[in-house]
């Protein structure tokens, strides 16, 4: 099987790759992060990687003026999804997709910090993403996107109607958190302990959850990144 290469843009060390990484490796790709907070994203090149995975973080797409690496993501994945190579983002990576491809990014209504199932709409239900059907994902975000242009919404939910898109089999957006290890949780309530605190969320209770559902997840999640990568290998080469 020949080497293929990811490039993983990581904003916080806890939010990884998780339950993702193995089936990558097994799948042949060589994993690289990239911490944005200590690298020159504006030198990488956007087409290099065979795989590119934004992951998630504490910061928002309209904070680019604090935060100048976001608008470095933001023309990185341009350039990338111009060219249709795959790209996958994960809550923070999903609402900078959703920019590049020129739709808006906003907070919601409220945060959003829990486990709860998706509903999957026609098109989810065939994509990969049917995996998870029935299955409490990790919800964690307080900013919503409209649905890009050319874009199939695959899941929503009462509270978040944008939850996952795709744009045809390369380009994967998901608001949710399917890579999260139950393991690795408390690294989890750590790390936005702030967050939870200033949102008055029970960190209790989403430990608890976690130790009901997190297992599931993670099968489930396997499932569905195995399929999707399944899915790229059916394309033609770049």
């Amino acid at each position: 099987m020949p080497q293929r290469s990811v490039q993983a843009l990581r904003h916080v060390g806890f939010e990884d790759l998780g339950s993702f990484d193995p089936i990558l490796r097994e799948a042949g790709y060589d994993i690289a992060y990239v911490d944005v907070a200590e690298s020159d994203i504006g030198r990488l090149d956007p087409l290099g990687a065979d795989l590119l995975v934004v992951l998630g973080g504490p910061i928002g797409v309209y904070d680019d003026a604090a935060y100048p690496v976001v608008t470095e993501e933001l023309q990185l994945l341009q350039a990338r999804l111009q060219a249709g190579r795959p790209t996958l983002g994960i809550c923070l990576g999903a609402q900078l997709m959703a920019a590049a491809l020129g739709a808006r990014v906003y907070p919601g209504p409220a945060k959003e910090i829990g486990w709860s199932p998706l509903d999957l709409t026609d098109a989810g239900e065939r994509h990969p993403l049917g995996a998870l059907r029935g299955i409490p994902v990790l919800h964690w975000h307080g900013d919503t996107f409209d649905l890009p242009d050319g874009c199939d919404r695959l899941a929503a939910i009462p509270l978040c109607r944008n939850q996952a898109f795709s744009r045809g089999p390369n380009v994967l957006g998901l608001q949710f958190h399917p890579e999260v290890l139950s393991a690795r949780f408390e690294h989890w309530l750590i790390g936005h302990a702030s967050e939870l605190a200033t949102a008055g969320i029970s960190p209790v209770a989403l430990r608890r959850d976690a130790g009901r559902y997190g297992k599931q997840l993670e099968k489930a999640g396997a499932g569905l990144i195995d399929r999707w990568l399944a899915g790229l290998d059916d394309q033609p080469e770049q």
